[in-house]
């Protein structure tokens, strides 16, 4: 069986029937890991350690019903990437440098997330490459090597989320952890073709996890295919989630809001557009000028909260992730408050937007590549002025690839079943439109 792509269904249905068995893929992930040019996907790997848990899987009882007719789990038996911000008993954490991987040592046990995975019967192949701290945007990375495309070695995956986005590209994964702070599941999946998922702000558990902005950390997936995004829902969703219900309506950014963003960019926007309401989605547009405010809200929240977790150990990174410490460390009680409070408004309001539109449609990223070796020192501000809206207000959100780049569809809080569920619909409406009839 040819498993390039991969897709979460089609590996999962030859699981199923037995044309393909946990090991194989493993075998299979192992060999294509690291198959970009600076050989640094991976931060941690054991290829023995893989091998056991594939046999782990193996292990696991075959029933009846479950979303492939074995009564197991969607993930079960499929390569699993996971950041390398979150621990594994017996690996080092590096959080993207060597002095936490130095610092920490192998963890003692798994992290909750990881945990999750493993429970559900994932095989995981590695910890991937993250922007340092995972505090940044382009995948750039002075200690470990900076993470370019698999295949395309003049191209950045973007970041924080680099190595999963390369995992997933390269074939050695079929899906992806990454964290989305500011953007860090969203940027990537657009540079790099891919889908992507960011889940409502609270979801899951950060236990054993490396925190950079607890007010905006959220956990997600890169992944190949939209509709593969229901099965992706599972790792950290509630106990208890309410059935998907399909949206009527959506708004999409309009106005000055797009001025910086490059024409093949916005084409694919439009056309997403389109897409939508021919899926039968009521659209309208709408300038969000009063977002102008968000960075000046977002930035000093994250990098006040980011000094707290690396407290006495600023010197230890590079500089220009020292001075945003730096920065955040000097930030006083009485600022804080009001940035807390200029939040909490921001979000509130946020809140009006989705009661009134349901769904909001903007790029992801204004740009659709970011070369490798290029002046990236106004990158992080450009990128996040398209994701931090959706960071400030906590809401699920789904990468769509486009021809070039991608964009993002956001939902309230809580919605993200719903959400998934409609990005499988766009994922089908798009491959139905380049098949050809009769064949």
């Amino acid at each position: 069986m040819d498993v390039a792509p991969w897709t979460v269904r089609d590996l999962r249905r030859a699981l199923a029937n037995g044309c393909l068995t946990p090991a194989d893929l493993a075998e299979r992930a192992l060999a294509r890991s690291n198959g970009n040019a600076g050989r640094n996907t991976y931060l941690w790997q054991d290829a023995a350690w893989t091998r056991a848990e594939a046999a782990r899987a193996a292990a696991m009882p075959r029933g009846a019903g479950g979303p492939f007719g074995d009564g197991r789990p969607a993930l079960w038996g499929l390569p699993v990437a996971v950041k390398d911000c979150f621990d594994l008993a017996g690996a080092p954490t590096t959080c993207g440098v060597r002095f936490y991987r130095d610092l920490n040592g192998a963890a003692a046990r798994d992290s909750w997330l990881v945990e999750q995975l493993r429970a559900l019967g994932a095989v995981l192949i590695g910890k991937t490459h993250l922007h340092p701290l995972a505090y940044g945007i382009t995948g750039e990375n002075p200690e470990f090597g900076d993470c370019v495309q698999p295949g395309n070695p003049g191209a950045l995956t973007g970041g924080s989320s680099s190595g999963s986005a390369a995992s997933v590209l390269e074939g050695s994964a079929v899906a992806a952890i990454g964290t989305d702070t500011g953007g860090s599941v969203r940027a990537p999946a657009a540079l790099c073709g891919l889908a992507g998922y960011r889940a409502t702000l609270g979801r899951g558990d950060w236990r054993g996890g490396a925190h950079l902005g607890e007010s905006f950390d959220t956990l997600g997936w890169l992944f190949r295919d939209l509709e593969d995004a229901p099965y992706l829902a599972a790792p950290f969703a509630p106990a208890e989630t309410s059935p998907a219900s399909r949206f009527t309506r959506f708004s999409f950014v309009a106005g000055s809001f797009l001025s910086d963003c490059e024409p093949e960019v916005a084409a694919g926007f439009h056309a997403t557009i389109r897409e939508l309401e021919a899926l039968g989605l009521e659209g309208r547009s709408f300038d969000p000028d009063w977002w102008g405010k968000s960075f000046e809200i977002f930035v000093p929240i994250q990098s006040w909260e980011a000094s707290r977790v690396h407290a006495g150990h600023f010197s230890q990174v590079e500089p220009v992730i020292r001075e945003r410490l730096e920065s955040g460390a000097r930030i006083t009680p009485t600022e804080l408050a009001a940035l807390r409070r200029r939040h909490a408004d921001f979000r509130a309001r946020m809140d009006e937007l989705f009661a009134s539109r349901q769904l909001l449609l903007l790029p992801a990223a204004p740009v659709a590549r970011l070369a490798a070796g290029a002046d990236h020192s106004q990158t992080r501000t450009r990128l996040l002025r398209y994701t931090m809206p959706f960071s400030l207000a906590g809401v699920p959100c789904v990468t769509i690839p486009c021809a070039a780049g991608g964009v993002q569809l956001a939902a309230p809080r809580d919605s993200d079943e719903s959400l998934l569920a409609l990005a499988a619909r766009i994922g089908a409406a798009k491959k139905a439109a380049f098949r050809v009839p009769g064949l």
